[in-house]
């Protein structure tokens, strides 16, 4: 029998707390803001249109005296239309198991719907603590706060119901020190200077999707989707730069012309948009060009949606 034991390990392993923590909810109601907002960068995308985060991003929020929460943000939860859909959904559903913490986050309403119903009965199924965030307080009266908790009290025992906004970052300290005393103690599960796992090229490829969201009307961008078909520093130059090819898909003609708009005035505007935010993440110069093509229906094609990196087997 192996008795060497280390000490410093042992002493972290009860020093420090560390888990995973997923946060849930409608579409729309400030997942990816309040994620971007606890770790203090911009990881995942946003804007004010429905669906905007499709796959489950992962961030780390490291404590160097407490320890080190590492958050899900999911796609919202809906009733989905086509396969896309329906994988989002997956998403969103499948980050409620094996992890430390659900935060549900519900915008300041009285009347709990469909959507909420839902998520409610997911959430029996689980042994998991759920702390409810009531997003958006600064849009709202305090009286009107209390007459939330409790609606939301009377359809689920909650370990936690905190009042927030994401956006302002009100209660978010508070949230911290509560999701601290959920977790269990343990390691830390990245180095201290970890803010997300995922891949330059894909929030490269997000960026893009989300400055099409600002720019583009209603109805195209739940169609599109970016690849990256390259992206290689220059060797050569004096000065730090980064050559990126990216591909706007969309699902008809009409769509390509209303991205490219007229004298490419659109894609322009999308390109420019884009790369400044691009430049900041990679802390260089960027060339960027962008290409836009059409793959009719795709969200309903199980091989391009695998190809455009939404993969079933990922979940």
């Amino acid at each position: 029998m192996d008795l060497n034991i280390n000490l410093d390990e042992l002493n972290n392993s009860k020093k420090y707390k560390s888990g995973f923590v997923t946060i849930i909810g409608r579409p729309n109601v400030g997942k990816s803001t309040l994620m971007n907002s606890l770790i203090g960068q911009k990881i995942a995308i946003t804007s004010n249109k429905p669906q905007t985060t499709r796959n489950r991003i992962q961030t780390v929020y490291t404590d160097t005296d407490r320890g080190q929460i590492v958050f899900l943000d999911t796609p919202g939860i809906h009733k989905a239309k086509n396969k896309l859909g329906e994988y989002m959904v997956n998403v969103a559903e499948s980050a409620i198991n094996d992890v430390d913490v659900i935060l549900w986050l519900v915008e300041p309403e009285n009347y709990i719907g469909a959507g909420e119903q839902h998520i409610v009965e997911l959430l029996k199924k689980s042994n998991t603590p759920v702390i409810l965030l009531i997003n958006k307080i600064d849009t709202i009266e305090k009286t009107k706060i209390i007459e939330n908790i409790d609606t939301y009290r009377k359809v689920y025992d909650f370990d936690e119901i905190i009042p927030i906004s994401a956006k302002k970052r009100t209660g978010l300290d508070d949230l911290i020190d509560t999701i601290f005393k959920y977790l269990p103690f343990g390691p830390m599960f990245y180095d201290e200077d970890t803010l997300t796992d995922q891949p330059e090229r894909q929030i490269v490829a997000e960026i893009i999707r989300e400055k099409s969201l600002h720019a583009l009307s209603d109805e195209i961008p739940h169609g599109i989707a970016v690849t990256i078909e390259s992206m290689k520093a220059r060797k050569d130059s004096k000065n730090k730069i980064v050559d990126i090819e990216a591909t706007i898909i969309c699902e008809k003609n009409s769509h390509k012309g209303i991205i490219i708009g007229k004298q490419g005035q659109m894609l322009k505007k999308i390109g420019t948009n884009a790369r400044y935010e691009i430049e900041k993440l990679l802390d260089s110069k960027v060339n960027l060009n962008l290409w836009v093509k059409v793959k009719k229906d795709w969200r309903d094609s199980d091989i391009l949606m695998k190809n455009f990196g939404y993969r079933e087997e990922d979940i």
